[in-house]
């Protein structure tokens, strides 16, 4: 979801800065071996897939290495000590760069997309900050509810003829309309709809543009991308027209639902009394919409394949749900935060998967990574989140395979602070953290509570990039079951 704000040292230069430009003993770190004069580290590259293609280069060549492709050349971080290094607020800020500064002609200064400098992500956080309280929450808590019922109507008549349900989709679907209803008062009627909502094709669109615009040289890009340059200014019309719409309707219609499109609309900084011009709402509007249900479906994806590949794990965790909430048709929210089991099969899949599987970090003053590596003021290294969760030093020789209970409460304590961050770090990291957690562990205990999970035969997990991750293709089998059943549990798959 979207980010808070950080204080920051004066602005720096924007767009892409090759490492040579930081790193001045860039020679010292390692990097694919059999490079091609101008193309780079292309060899055994796929352009589908560079953070996986990242994550098997990252195993061979250590903690800390480097990619070169088309002249620009890339530090990444995934070990736990020079990655907790990165996370020192002190020394590091965030960076915008690579497909998030790509995403700026669609969400320009909002929260997640916002330059260190420019001052309206400051504005923004301060004002919408509590939007995110544990009051507020509870207020969303209801809606989200409602929003699980029709995923569960669409999914009882999926089941009852026989049909697999497509998830990632429909958690597209269900997370899309728990954003929109929860902050802005809007209906995308998501769940009446045989195809994706116009709006998330766009939004796709965007974020596949984004990360295709890594992958090809600047001066090239009018040339390579002409078509789908022109796809994305269309998406990104269409998304600024639909977001116009839902704050056109809230202006006239009136305010005093207390969400977020009330707060950007009619809350005053506390301190200096300034508000969010028209223009940045939009953008803020854009960001929660995007983020607020794109990385949340993927998780929530993610940990239902882990589930029905592991049955006797799924059979746990809803035992916990038929002993916590018992017999109550719409669990409070309080009762959320007691399905500890449920929450921590849904961090073990973000560890695995972290639907944002990296974020950047440039330093604030010259200084040293890891007493070795020399970084001018403004180098920037991209930590790669999904191979950070799999260093052996802190997960284990087994980090590859999926055990919830390694956030049981003494192993969390035993780890170094810094080895899992799926919503990133520091004071930009997700504002909306404790929503998605919240948003998803509700909708994991309500699925396991009315259905057992069983995959596909001959499925493999396979994971679509976009920025942001998926599993691709994922579909799984249903069978209805009464809260406090014995659970039959389907046979077990390989945990991929």
């Amino acid at each position: 979801m979207a980010e808070t704000s950080a204080a920051a040292p004066a602005a720096l230069p924007k767009g892409f800065r090759s490492a040579e430009l930081g790193w001045p003993e860039l020679h010292r770190i390692p990097h694919p071996p059999y490079r091609v004069p101008l193309l780079g580290d292309v060899i055994g590259a796929h352009p589908r897939s560079p953070l996986q293609d990242s994550l098997t280069l990252g195993r061979r060549l250590g903690p800390v290495f480097r990619r070169k492709v088309f002249g620009n050349e890339i530090v990444f971080v995934w070990g736990a000590g020079p990655a907790g290094e990165l996370a020192d607020e002190t020394r590091f800020a965030k960076h915008v760069g690579l497909g998030i500064a790509n995403l700026r002609p669609v969400a320009g200064d909002g929260l997640f997309t916002a330059y260190n400098h420019e001052p309206n992500w400051q504005l923004a956080h301060d004002v919408l900050a509590p939007g995110f309280s544990r009051e507020a929450m509870a207020g969303y808590h209801p809606m989200m509810l409602d929003v699980t019922e029709r995923l569960t109507d669409r999914w009882d008549r999926e089941q009852a003829a026989g049909r697999p349900v497509d998830v990632p989709g429909d958690m597209t679907k269900l997370t899309l309309e728990t954003i929109a209803r929860t902050g802005f008062g809007h209906d995308f009627s998501s769940f009446e709809r045989s195809r994706p909502h116009p709006f998330v094709t766009a939004m796709v669109g965007t974020l596949t543009h984004a990360q295709r615009r890594n992958m090809v040289p600047g001066p090239l890009a009018p040339l390579l991308l002409r078509g789908s340059a022109r796809r994305n200014a269309a998406d990104a019309a269409y998304l600024h027209h639909t977001v116009d719409a839902v704050v056109a309707a809230r202006r006239s219609g009136g305010g005093g639902r207390g969400d977020l499109l009330d707060r950007m609309l009619d809350t005053a900084h506390p301190e200096t009394g300034e508000r969010l011009t028209a223009e940045n709402i939009r953008r803020q509007v854009i960001t929660f919409l995007i983020a607020g249900h794109e990385t949340t479906s993927g998780a929530l994806s993610f940990a239902l394949h882990y589930l029905a590949r592991n049955p006797e794990i799924a059979a746990r965790a809803r035992a916990e749900v038929d002993r916590v909430w018992g017999g109550t048709e719409r669990p409070a929210y309080d009762q959320v935060a007691r399905l500890r089991l449920v929450r921590r099969v849904l961090d073990e899949s973000l560890r695995l998967w972290p639907t944002a599987p990296a974020f950047a970090r440039e330093a604030r003053h010259d200084t040293v990574l890891g007493g070795v590596h020399p970084m001018r003021r403004g180098a920037w290294a991209l930590v790669l989140t999904a191979m950070l969760h799999r260093d052996p030093a802190v997960w284990g020789e087994d980090a590859e395979s999926f055990d919830p209970d390694r956030f049981d409460p003494a192993a969390v304590r035993a780890r170094p602070a810094h080895a899992f961050k799926p919503f990133g770090t520091g004071a930009r990291a997700c504002i909306g953290r404790q929503f998605a957690l919240h948003e998803a562990t509700l909708v994991l205990g309500l699925l396991l509570r009315r259905y057992t999970l069983a995959p596909e035969p001959g499925y493999r997990l396979r994971v679509a990039e976009r920025l942001t991750l998926m599993p691709e293709g994922l579909r799984l089998r249903l069978d209805r079951r009464t809260p406090g059943e014995g659970a039959t549990a389907p046979a077990a798959g390989t945990a991929r």
